[in-house]
């Protein structure tokens, strides 16, 4: 691990727990089929229970900073922040994924192969009008560049371009899938359900329960007004008499 995080771009050595579950799956396998005796792989946990590796959004004033020093990256920012596409997805989306009329973009997702169909914000739809405008791309071109090559963006480089843009804006970490994570918890707050999140993240339900939900305060508050409401089962009998001891008088319950 220690070899892994001394790495440039080791996202937290999450990979090597990965493979550690892997492995651990892998022997069990053989101990079911009677190869091996003994698993000796020990697992502890499972990948991504680790809640200091947890989701990681920005605050609204950490945002504005980015925003403000985002200068020639301000549409790779604005993708990321809007969207909540994966580093991997932002990268390798092209022009034809863009359905102008419906202001969508409709994109089958690299990790999962999902497909996920995200609104296209009007402070995104702005610049990716005013874009295409100026580069006039062919329909399979791809929609970030990287601006000191013009040539496609990659993802590590995507990864130093987010980070250099942190840095000038005094905000720590501000790695790619921070902005996933800011995405799916503003989702949240502005009254989404998880299972609307998830469709739009091409990620599972108990994903966005799990790692999302949780930072949430306006979601446990709406939580607290529903269960407090007195509406749906009880609500009709919420005026009702109830009798602690009942007793029987010929042959009636008073």
């Amino acid at each position: 691990m220690a070899q892994i995080l001394a790495r440039k771009g080791s996202k937290g050595g999450r990979g090597l727990a990965l493979d550690v579950a892997i492995l651990h799956r892998v022997f069990s396998h053989a101990m079911e089929c009677e190869l091996v005796l003994k698993n000796p792989v020990r697992l502890e946990g499972r990948p991504g229970d680790n809640p200091e590796s947890g989701a990681q959004p920005f605050t609204a004033e950490q945002i504005k900073k980015l925003r403000d020093a985002s200068g020639a990256d301000r549409l790779s920012f604005l993708l990321l922040l809007h969207t909540g596409l994966r580093g991997s997805d932002a990268v390798a989306l092209t022009w034809d994924e863009i359905d102008w009329p419906a202001r969508e973009i409709n994109r089958i997702t690299q990790k999962r192969s999902k497909r996920v169909i995200v609104p296209i914000h009007t402070e995104l739809l702005f610049e990716l009008e005013a874009t295409h405008q100026k580069r006039k791309p062919k329909a399979g071109d791809r929609v970030l560049l990287n601006p000191a090559t013009e040539g496609n963006l990659t993802r590590p480089r995507l990864h130093e371009r987010m980070m250099s843009i942190g840095r000038r804006a005094d905000v720590p970490n501000s790695n790619p899938h921070r902005f996933r994570d800011t995405f799916a918890v503003d989702m949240l707050a502005k009254g989404a359900s998880p299972y609307d999140v998830a469709k739009l993240l091409g990620d599972t339900i108990e994903t966005v329960e799990t790692h999302y939900a949780p930072f949430v305060k306006e979601l446990r508050e709406r939580t607290r007004r529903i269960m407090e409401s007195g509406e749906a089962l009880e609500s009709g009998v919420q005026n009702c008499t109830v009798f602690a001891h009942p007793t029987v008088k010929d042959g009636q319950v008073q």
